[in-house]
């Protein structure tokens, strides 16, 4: 069973160099958006380490772009601030082989940043609908032939450089689950994550809220504003020092309008 790990990046110089910070041990791919076209595979250890560099944006974009060229019967999604443990792929690929029936597995990956930490999986579970909003696409390993029989992508329209910031990692496993394939998490740790640097996040901003409000409609039209509701009181603790509960509500209330009038 072989594994490739699928990285979204900007601005790479050295692959090799890069592909060595993070720890990579398994073949991989690599999407670099820049302002050049040029593709490159070189061999480290006894893997290789493909590199498409293109002009494009889009974090949804670049993540596609290496779904599409993918090869080996496992996906590891990844983001450039990750660093794996030595053990990954063994842990991956042991656990589609320990899980038969599994067409996505979510893993642990610790934040190194206190201000945003990830979600920890203590528990194997199946994940539902209502529970696919905490896992970044960076947790995410897939059966290929799954996930193109199915014919799942990541949205354009959401993520990093688009027009909504956020919500390509929610959109894909909530279309996973809605494809009928079967996503599971698994107390089972990775590697790290540093979290320091986003293209996307600039803080607790209006358009962050706003744009909360977009997702969760798009997700759930029928229960876009009890979604919100809950979202703002779970999280509330993370972003009340600058914006009160209402405020905050008020914000995601109308981005979860904006796209019902869209729509309609």
């Amino acid at each position: 069973m072989k594994l490739q790990v699928l990285v979204s990046t900007m601005n790479l110089k050295d692959p090799i160099k890069f592909a060595k910070k993070m720890n990579i041990k398994s073949n991989a791919i690599i999407i670099n958006q820049s302002d050049k076209f040029n593709y490159s595979k070189t061999k480290l250890g006894p893997n290789f380490i493909e590199t498409y560099t293109l002009n494009e944006k889009g974090i949804g974009l670049s993540r596609n772009t290496a779904l599409m060229r993918a090869e080996a019967d496992i996906c590891l999604i990844a983001d450039d601030d990750v660093v794996y443990g030595d053990r990954y792929a063994d842990k991956v690929v042991n656990a589609f082989k320990e899980n038969p029936n599994a067409d996505v597995i979510l893993f642990n990956l610790t934040s190194l940043n206190p201000n945003r930490p990830e979600f920890i999986i203590k528990n194997k579970e199946t994940v539902r609908w209502y529970r696919s909003l905490r896992y970044g696409a960076f947790r995410i390993a897939y059966r290929n032939s799954s996930i193109k029989k199915a014919n799942v992508a990541f949205s354009r329209q959401f993520g990093g450089g688009t027009e909504y910031s956020s919500g390509e990692d929610s959109i894909f496993l909530h279309d996973c689950i809605k494809n009928k394939l079967k996503v599971i998490a698994l107390p089972v740790s990775l590697g790290t994550v540093k979290q320091e640097e986003s293209t996307w996040f600039k803080g607790y901003t209006d358009r962050f809220f706003i744009d909360k409000g977009v997702l969760f409609y798009s997700l759930y039209p029928r229960f876009g504003y009890l979604v919100g509701l809950q979202y703002v009181i779970r999280k509330y603790g993370s972003f009340e020092t600058e914006h009160s509960f209402m405020y905050v509500l008020r914000k995601v209330f109308k981005g979860i309008s904006k796209a019902s009038c869209r729509k309609s």
